[in-house]
């Protein structure tokens, strides 16, 4: 499967992810997908309703075999947070009580503290419908919400883990712009390069008739000069385009465009501005 690599290590530590009452096989698979992305492994389901273990859950999975297989099922909720010391409730909607709401940046942060800190910690995501009931969030310690749409703030309870687990882990980074692999390292052209690169299309372009009419040649070398030089290329690129111009085939040698006219014509009907 692309972006996997079995001979690098596998992330598998954070919040357990509990998903109240799922009813799709294939939205647990991708949830479980959605959590191996980003580091998370620990996956409890309260009372699926089409029952536990699917192999829709694990074919929607792809290969986060590791999340299915350690997947705990529980009858209630109180049984599946039981052994917790913190919880956040994940809702789209304004409740009626006391808990403190937070963002997903904040929220994540909190988690990442308390994993430092030794504690257990889970995410409540509710039905795919109609979400958590209010005794169910009043089981969570505090609320998180998603900057959503007002009007339409409803997610996908795949969507919504793989939201969670994204800020999950971006907490643990030291650095935000950190990325997990670079460009390939490439030594910039010299000038060198460049006026070859220049000369060798010029010549195959004066060979096939391009630069018609004859008047407007200087002018038209150093627009198509001006064109190629906008940007630093590198060693690398430069060999690229060489190779792609070493390929003309529209108009050979032999019969150059306009072959058979005055080399001096305006050529009606050919488009001279390309350089």
């Amino acid at each position: 499967m692309a972006g996997t690599n079995s001979e690098r290590a596998l992330l598998a530590e954070g919040p357990v992810i509990i998903l109240v009452e799922p009813q799709l096989g294939e939205n647990i698979g991708m949830v479980a997908r959605a959590m191996a992305n980003f580091g998370l492994w620990e996956l409890r389901l309260v009372n699926p309703r089409d029952g536990w273990p699917s192999e829709k859950a694990r074919s929607a999975a792809s290969k986060a075999d590791h999340v299915i297989d350690s997947t705990r099922v529980y009858d209630t909720l109180e049984e599946a947070i039981s052994d917790l010391n913190f919880i956040y409730a994940t809702t789209a909607r304004e409740r009626d009580g006391f808990k403190p709401v937070r963002s997903p940046v904040t929220a994540a942060e909190t988690l990442r503290g308390k994993f430092r800190g030794g504690e257990r910690t889970g995410i409540l995501f509710g039905r795919e419908r109609w979400g958590l009931t209010n005794e169910e969030v009043a089981l969570a310690d505090e609320i998180v919400t998603f900057p959503v749409n007002p009007a339409f703030a409803s997610l996908n309870i795949a969507q919504a883990v793989l939201l969670m687990s994204y800020e999950w882990m971006k907490s643990g980074m030291e650095d935000l712009g950190e990325t997990r692999f670079q460009a390939v390292e490439q030594n910039p052209a010299t000038k060198e390069h460049l006026i070859g690169l220049f000369e060798m299309l010029e010549e195959a372009l004066d060979a096939r008739g391009y630069f018609r009419p004859v008047g407007k040649k200087p002018r038209m070398v150093e627009n198509l000069r001006a064109v190629l030089s906008r940007r630093a290329f590198t060693e690398q690129e430069i060999h690229v385009l060489r190779g792609v111009f070493a390929t003309f085939d529209r108009y050979s040698r032999k019969n150059p465009r306009g072959a058979g006219k005055p080399d001096n014509g305006d050529d009606n009907g050919d488009d001279d501005s390309g350089a």
